[in-house]
Order: C-alpha cells, then sequence, then structure tokens
C-alpha cells in the first residue's frame, strides 16, 4: 500500500513538473505576433523626395518634307538612314515642261530687253529733234505747229519707253515665277538631319502637299513632360535634373530645363514642362520614353 501511494506522488509531481515548464514556452511563442501580410511596407525616402514624370524623347527639327507641286516622281537620291544636309537633293520630280516654259520665258525678257533699248534709242532721237525744233521756234523758222507736233512726238515716245519698261518687268516677273517652279520639281533637305522614312516611289505621281520624306534632326534630345500644378513655381529654368530610359538602362544623364509653362492646363491642372539633354546622348535617340525625377516641393 505504502509503495503504491508513493508512485502516485511521483507521478502527480512529475505532471506538474511538466506543465510548468510548457505554460512558459507557449506564452513566449504567442508574444510574437506573426507579420500581416497587409500591413504597409516601409517607403524609400528617395522616393517620397521625388516625382518620376515620363514622356518620349523629341527634336526640334522633325518634319514630313511634302511635294510644293504636282509631277511625277523621276529619281529618288537617298533611302531611309541617309544622312542629309540643308539643301541636298532627295528627289527629282519631272521637270522637262516647267524648263521648256522657263526658257520661253527668258527669251520673252530678252526679246522685251530689246525692245526697251530701241525705244530708247529712238527717244533720245526724238528729243534731238525737239531740242532743234525748240531753236528754230525761237528764230522764227517754223510754226508753232511743227514745234509742237515735235514736242508732242518726243514725249508720247517717253511714254513708249515706259510702257516697254513695265512689260519687261513684268516678263522678268514671269520668268522668276517658272524659276521657282522649277526648283519646286528639286526635293530638298531642310536642315541636317536623317532621312527617317521614304513614302515616294519612281515613277508615282504626286499632288501637292503630299507627304515625300520624312526628315529628323539628330540633336540636341528634348524631353517634354507634364506636372501637377501644386509644381508651379517649384521648377526653374536651367534646373538640372536626373534622366534615364527604360529603352537604355545604363544611360543616366543629366537634363536642363530650358522651358516651363506659366500657366496652368485647366482641363488637366498641369504645367507643360521642357528638357534638354546636357552633352552626348548615349545611344539615347528620338522617340525613346525617357524619364526625370522632379524634386517635390517641400
Amino acid at each position: 500500500m505504502k509503495l503504491a501511494l508513493f508512485a502516485v506522488l511521483v507521478a502527480v509531481t512529475g505532471l506538474e513538473i511538466a506543465c510548468s515548464d510548457d505554460r512558459p514556452t507557449v506564452a513566449a511563442a504567442s508574444s510574437v505576433a506573426p507579420a500581416s501580410p497587409s500591413d504597409p511596407q516601409p517607403t524609400s525616402p528617395r522616393a517620397e523626395a521625388f516625382l518620376i514624370a515620363s514622356g518620349p524623347l523629341v527634336v526640334e527639327n522633325q518634319v514630313d518634307v511634302a511635294a510644293q507641286r504636282e509631277g511625277v516622281v523621276s529619281s529618288i537620291q537617298v533611302e531611309a538612314g541617309a544622312h542629309v544636309h540643308p539643301g541636298d537633293l532627295l528627289a527629282q520630280l519631272d521637270d522637262r515642261q516647267v524648263a521648256a516654259d522657263l526658257e520661253a520665258a527668258k527669251a520673252h525678257t530678252r526679246s522685251t530687253a530689246a525692245d526697251l533699248h530701241n525705244w530708247e534709242a529712238e527717244a533720245k532721237v526724238l528729243d534731238s529733234d525737239l531740242q532743234r525744233a525748240q531753236k528754230m521756234w525761237d528764230a522764227g523758222l517754223i510754226t508753232k505747229e511743227q514745234f509742237e507736233h515735235a514736242k508732242y512726238k518726243a514725249e508720247s515716245d517717253h511714254w513708249d519707253v515706259e510702257r516697254v519698261k513695265e512689260t519687261l518687268t513684268n516678263a522678268e516677273a514671269s520668268e522668276r515665277s517658272l524659276s521657282l517652279e522649277l526648283e519646286k520639281t528639286r526635293i530638298r533637305a531642310p536642315f541636317d538631319g536623317v532621312v527617317a522614312r521614304r513614302y515616294a516611289r519612281v515613277g508615282q505621281t504626286v499632288a501637292s502637299g503630299d507627304r515625300l520624306f520624312w526628315v529628323s534632326a539628330e540633336g540636341p534630345l528634348r524631353l517634354r513632360f507634364t506636372l501637377p500644378e501644386t509644381f508651379l513655381g517649384h521648377v526653374a529654368t536651367g534646373e538640372s535634373l536626373e534622366l534615364f530610359s527604360p529603352d537604355v538602362p545604363d544611360a543616366h544623364q543629366q537634363v536642363r530645363v530650358i522651358e516651363v509653362s506659366p500657366v496652368v492646363d485647366p482641363s488637366s491642372g498641369t504645367i507643360e514642362v521642357l528638357c534638354q539633354i546636357v552633352g552626348a546622348p548615349q545611344r539615347l535617340r528620338p522617340g525613346m520614353q525617357a524619364s526625370v525625377r522632379v524634386p517635390k516641393p517641400q
């Protein structure tokens, strides 16, 4: 009996010790709560201090070169990717008709100029006759009617000289007009740049205003973007910003603010900012997407 009672006491004591060892462990585990997925993550101070603004890289000179008169494309001198300079010939329209009209106009101008010289020479002769008639009238050797006849004939000839002068002016203007029409048949590059696209084909009939080439300058590269109206007065001309592009991840450049819109667009509540890349563009090209970090107003 004593042995049985002693065994029961030992078992109860061991159970109490085991329970007393477990309680602190459970309490310690429950004191560390697992992180909730919905808890807000800490934000980088750099991300809070800047606003990322994006837009395409553009250049000031980028145009579609269009035909200035109708005609048939007779030749193409450049292809897409060609570098051109102002005045370089891009294409040629058929100019045979205009060239022939110009030659006729030049001949008419020369003929009118010769006619003018003839009238001017005759006017000098009649002026000489008038001076002689004046002396004879003063000496009483001729009648008044004879003197007035010489006078009015000389005056009439001077009016003929003025008429031919105006005819010559009109002929020269027609010649210049045809020279301009002939020049319009030669499609030329408007500025330094690269031929981005070619729309024209040899033998194609084009009308005035039809696109023939797309010519784009290669620099300086600019970035145009918008900012909330709260940035008005906080972005100044000449300020430097950091630029980066997803198309060229390793290209990090500085841009300089060259233009800030002085007014807010009422439809969007934004202002427009124009920046220009400082230095070489590092493989950046017009049309690529780029972003800048703009310090937030404090």
